[in-house]
């Protein structure tokens, strides 16, 4: 596991915060295994409390999952920040945050799939809502940059705008999710050209972005639909 994932120097529990510590042992074992199967008590053990004691806090395997995908949606906006940070211009801005998106996903493939996949969905198709949070503070990262001028010209961040800005992030999603899952599946590689393969697919769909951006149909979502 990378060190902006989960660090046994960021732990300062000692069971005075269980949630957490089930969570972070969750994200341990997904990155170690790359697999969502793993039992609760493999959990605790790794915690060092009672087999029991995760269900003081998740109901079901399901609810921890959700909140391991919410702190994974939370990395992921921070790595973005940290990227963009000093950076001014608002193309070179999308740009770093493409490179954080896909190095993010290539990283740690299984966390990834979980986020993106549909794991988590429910019957009624909607999501968890702490993983639903987690996942539009990650949009608003991309959206301040679209709206700054990434595209070439500013969009205000208005109720009139949203079904453009959200046809540029789905054009903007589509492309970057195709090209990590390429490079997880080893369909596109080497893997060590991450940072190369994300700038020209960007470029390239910056390009025709800032040609034309379309506007997403009347009742089309971007981004965890809710449930009904």
């Amino acid at each position: 596991m990378t060190k902006d994932i989960s660090t046994t120097e960021q732990r300062p529990y000692h069971h005075g915060d269980l949630h957490r510590a089930i969570v972070e042992a969750a994200l341990d074992v997904l990155s170690e295994s790359q697999s969502t199967e793993f039992s609760l008590r493999e959990l605790a053990r790794r915690a060092g409390v009672s087999h029991n004691a995760p269900y003081k806090h998740f109901a079901d395997k399901r609810e921890l999952l959700a909140a391991v995908s919410a702190v994974g949606f939370e990395l992921l906006a921070k790595r973005m920040a940290d990227a963009t940070k000093e950076l001014d211009s608002p193309r070179e801005r999308l740009a770093a945050i493409a490179r954080a998106y896909v190095c993010g996903g290539v990283n740690n493939p299984a966390l990834y799939r979980l986020m993106f996949g549909g794991y988590l969905g429910g019957q009624d198709n909607g999501r968890p809502a702490i993983e639903r949070t987690a996942a539009y503070s990650m949009k608003a990262v991309v959206v301040e940059a679209i709206c700054d001028g990434a595209l070439g010209r500013l969009i205000p961040n208005t109720a009139a705008n949203t079904r453009m800005i959200d046809g540029a992030i789905l054009i903007f999603w589509s492309q970057m999710h195709g090209l990590t899952l390429l490079l997880v599946d080893s369909l596109v590689g080497p893997s060590g050209k991450i940072e190369e393969l994300s700038e020209g697919v960007l470029q390239g769909m910056l390009d025709g972005l800032s040609n034309c951006i379309p506007e997403i149909p009347v009742g089309v979502w971007v981004g965890p639909p809710h449930a009904e």
